[in-house]
Formats: C-alpha cells, structure tokens, sequence
C-alpha cells in the first residue's frame, strides 16, 4: 500500500477551522465570522426579550393585576421592547446574514474595514452586557419610546444607563451602515455592476443609508434626556421652559425610519429566496431595486404619524398622514413583484419558501393595518390600544422575524456547511405561522373594542380575547424554541451541505460550503445578469 493510498484526507481549509482557540474568535477580522458571532450574541438577547414577552402575557391571561404589581408590569414590557427593538431586530438581519453574505455576493475577500467591523460587535456587547446590567438591577419602566417628562423627570428606575447602552449600541449601528456602504461602492467584483447586483444587497445599501443618517438623531435625543434627568435643564420638562412634543419628534424622526432599518434587511431575504424557490428571475429588478431607495428617502418624512395626538396642526397632521399612505407605495411594488415572480413558477416548498409565503402574508396585513393609523379620522380611536401592538408585531414579528428565520434556514448549509432535516423545519415554520396569529389577530379586535396597551389591569369582557392570545404566544414559543434545537443539532448530525445545495443563483453559490476565509480563490468575474435562473435546474433539489 502507498503512502497516499493509507493516509486520511485532509479535511478542507475553511473559515470555521482555519484556526482554532478562543482567541482566534475574539480578535478574528473575517467577516463570516464576525457575522457567527453576531449570530450567537443576538439570538441571547432574542431569548431574554421573549422572557420578557412571556411574562406580559402570563400576567393578561386574568384579568386582575395578580401575578405582579403595576410597577412590575410596566418594567415587563418596556424591556421586552428595549431589548426586542435595539438589541434584536436592529441588528438582527444586517449583522448577521448582511455581515457574512455581502462581500460574497460581490465577489470580494471582505468588508471594506474588516477591523471596525470587529469594533462594531465589541461595541455591540458593551452595550447588551450595560443592558443586561439594568435589567438585573431593577430595570427600566419607561416603556420603549423613553416618552418624557416621565423619563427624564418622574421615573424612578435605570433611565439613565438604559439611555447610555441604547446610545453606545447606536455606534455599533453607524459603523455597520458605514462599512457596507464602503464595501459595496468600492469593492464589487469586475463585471458586477449595479445593475447587476443582488436585491440583497439594494436593499442593505438603503439600510445603511438610514443608519448612518439615522441613528446619530436618537443618540442625541436619549443624550438630551440624560442631561435633562441629570441637570434639570429645561429641554422638554415644561415645567422649567421644555417641550416634551420636542422628544416625540426627535425621537420618532429616527424610530419610523428605524422601521425600515429592520424591514428592508427582511425585504433583502424575500427577494433572494423567493426567486430561488420559483426558479424564475425576479419580476421587475429595477423597480424592486429603486423600492428599496424609496422607502430610504420616504421612510425619514413620515415620522409624526406617531403623534397625530400630541397636538399638531391640522394641516400638517394631514400633509403627514398623505406621505404615510405615499411611502406604502414602494413596500407595495415589492410584494406585487414577489407575487409575480412566483405566478406560473415552479414554486417549490422548503422551509426557507415557507417562512417567505408567511412573510408576505402577515407583512400585508401589517401594512394595510398600517393605512388605518395613518387616517386622521381613525388614528384617535385606536391609538395606544392594543390595535397598534398588533400591527406593529405584524410588521415586526410576522415581517421581520419571519424574514430572519427564512434567510438563516436558505444560508444555513452555506454558514454551516450542513443540512438540517426539513422536515422538522416545515413543522417549525407552520407552528410560528399558526402561533402568530392566534396571538396577534385577537389583538387588532381588543384595539378596536377599546382596550389600552400597557395596562395590566383590564376589564373581564376582554378576557376571552387575551386568554387566545397568550395560548397563541405558547405555540410561537415552540416554533422558535424548534429550530434552535435542529439547527444545533445539525451542526453534528447533519447531512454535509454542497456547495450550492438549492441549485441558487448568485456568487455566495459558487464559493465552497463553508466557505474558505477569502471566500475566493480567484477574484470572480461576472458576466451574466442577476437571478438567470433560465440556466439553472428547474426544480429544487430535494435535501435535508
């Protein structure tokens, strides 16, 4: 026997064991591993909200305040949405998937500053770890939206350091946003032109776009309610010369677009998987792509939708509410689009596919729902009841996170280099659909019959309702808790992933799974369109 004949092979170098040790995790500069570490660090904070949400609707299904005090609940809720909103679906898609398929998608080694990018994950762990801190010491009560004089003036609970970790995370935002932009004008391959770039990574360019102008506002703002709580400086407490409709302003003029920050990284998702498993190239590129660019520039003009009760003028509560119908336009085009690149397509029905039919669903409901706050003759009536909870987790839960969860299933195999067992995600992804609604769409009747949000005490007419919601919530609790198990599960026992397990377009298919630590060997050159899923199978292979 020769020497070749008896020696094992060697496994293939790639990014997971190109080196090993703590060590070589914590000052990497590779950008899918940065995106692992993302990954790990989000998926905590996602569990710590959810405990949060859980408590909330353990505390609604009596309706006597008996399981905790008001003070109690208010702390609840207003940390599950702190922790859910900015250490969660902020970051969520764009640091994780954003971070690890950009530069593949364009045929570059990595992001334009692999070393901030690092920083930006650092930055990100003081902030959740200063978040962490409050919450364990008596935590915050201010509900999410940090609305004063309460904050800055009446609150008794950690207003001050929830502030500082929400302001430090806001760099980790910015220097993300900077570095794809950077990336994506500078670094694209030959022959990948804009034209020929991937709806991903539109629509990240339109996230980034907003982060960047964004987020500085809402770092300045919570700034502001911190000198104002330390110094008693007249800057929205009224009784010393401020404005608090001031706040409402400023913070919603970065909270709508912040919006958008978590929704067009979801809309990047659908148009790179729907295609995929319609085996057609998307209806209307341009369009979907300049879509993505409208609701950048439209999202940052519709901001005091939230306040057509704080006390506006007329006139420009109705300028207002006509730019909010106007900025559906675009989300509208997209989900049109979708819709048209899956009619007469050889659709087929994998777990990612799954999570995306749910999305466009629920995101449509979220959406219409959405015209009813923008009309000034319905906004009063259903403003701070739970009709706004339930629209706003439409969009979020039923877009956002639904979005997530079809984007880690399709990149999985590419991140991983392993296959779960699809049939465990289906199970998964049908327990979300169904748990969703049957906690969601109760809440849009309870809006309407009158029942206030934030109240943890609530008359027994609403019981029946809220009873059906927290069942809803048990049931979504088990379709998130489903995927976490396989998908670690996989990581051993998996089936081995090739290199491009759904016959998928684009240049992350064509790079080794996982991939090597340059993605490339060779600096690819394109030279065919976007999504030409004329030359590719006509049905998805079947794995996992």
């Amino acid at each position: 026997m020769t020497n070749s004949q008896s020696m094992p092979a060697m496994p293939r170098e790639h990014y997971l064991n190109a080196k090993y040790g703590v060590k070589s995790w914590l000052l990497t500069t590779d950008h899918k591993r940065i995106a692992i570490l993302y990954l790990i660090s989000i998926t905590a904070m996602f569990f710590i909200g959810g405990f949060f949400a859980t408590m909330i609707r353990l505390e609604l299904l009596t309706p006597a305040g008996d399981l905790m005090t008001a003070d109690t609940y208010n702390k609840m809720f207003s940390m599950h949405g702190i922790v859910m909103v900015f250490f969660f679906l902020i970051p969520s898609i764009p640091a994780t998937l954003g971070n690890f398929l950009i530069p593949m998608m364009i045929g570059a080694k990595d992001l334009a500053f692999p070393r901030i990018n690092l920083l930006s994950w650092y930055i990100y762990i003081v902030s959740a770890g200063l978040m962490i801190y409050v919450i364990l010491n008596g935590g915050v009560d201010t509900g999410w939206t940090f609305y004063t004089p309460f904050s800055t003036t009446y609150s008794n609970s950690n207003v001050l350091l929830a502030g500082i970790a929400i302001f430090i995370n806001g760099f980790s935002s910015i220097l993300t946003g900077l570095n794809f932009i950077v990336t994506l004008h500078r670094m694209r391959a030959p022959g990948m032109t804009w034209n020929r770039l991937p709806l991903f990574c539109w629509s990240h360019y339109a996230t980034s776009v907003i982060q960047v102008l964004g987020t500085p506002v809402i770092a300045i703002t919570l700034a502001l309610v911190a000198i104002e709580r330390v110094w008693h400086i007249g800057i929205f407490d009224p009784k010393v010369g401020g404005d608090p409709v001031l706040f409402q302003h400023m913070f919603w003029f970065y909270s709508h677009p912040a919006v958008y920050i978590m929704i067009l990284p979801s809309m990047a998702v659908m148009s790179e998987v729907i295609t995929c498993f319609s085996r057609k190239r998307i209806f209307g590129y341009h369009f979907v792509a300049l879509a993505s660019i409208g609701i950048a520039v439209l999202g940052f003009l519709v901001w005091a939708h939230h306040m057509f009760v704080a006390g506006m003028s007329v006139y420009a509560a109705l300028v207002f509410s006509l730019l909010s119908y106007f900025v559906a336009v675009p989300s509208a085009i997209k989900v049109f689009n979708w819709t048209a690149t899956m009619y007469k397509g050889n659709v087929s029905w994998q777990t990612p596919m799954l999570y995306a039919i749910g999305f466009i669903g629920l995101f449509t409901v979220g959406g219409m729902t959405g015209l009813f706050l923008a009309c000034l003759g319905i906004d009063p009536h259903v403003t701070d009841t739970y009709f706004v909870v339930a629209h706003f987790h439409f969009i979020m839960v039923g877009g956002a996170v639904m979005a997530y969860m079809a984007g880690i299933h399709f990149w999985w195999p590419k991140m991983t280099g392993r296959m779960y067992p699809d049939i465990w995600g289906k199970i998964a992804a049908g327990l979300v659909f169904v748990g969703f609604n049957l906690t969601f769409l109760p809440q849009f009747i309870l809006g309407y019959v009158g029942m206030p949000r934030r109240y943890f005490h609530y008359s027994p007419e609403f019981q029946v309702l809220n009873v059906l919601s927290s069942a809803g919530a048990s049931i979504l609790a088990i379709g998130y808790l489903l995927p976490l198990v396989y998908l670690l599960w996989s990581l051993r026992y998996g089936p081995v992933a090739g290199d491009n397990p759904w016959a998928a377009q684009g240049l992350e298919w064509k790079t080794a799974s996982p991939p090597p630590t340059f993605n490339f060997d060779e600096t690819p050159v394109v030279t065919w369109e976007a999504y030409d899923y004329e030359q590719m199978p006509k049905e998805v292979p079947v794995v996992g």
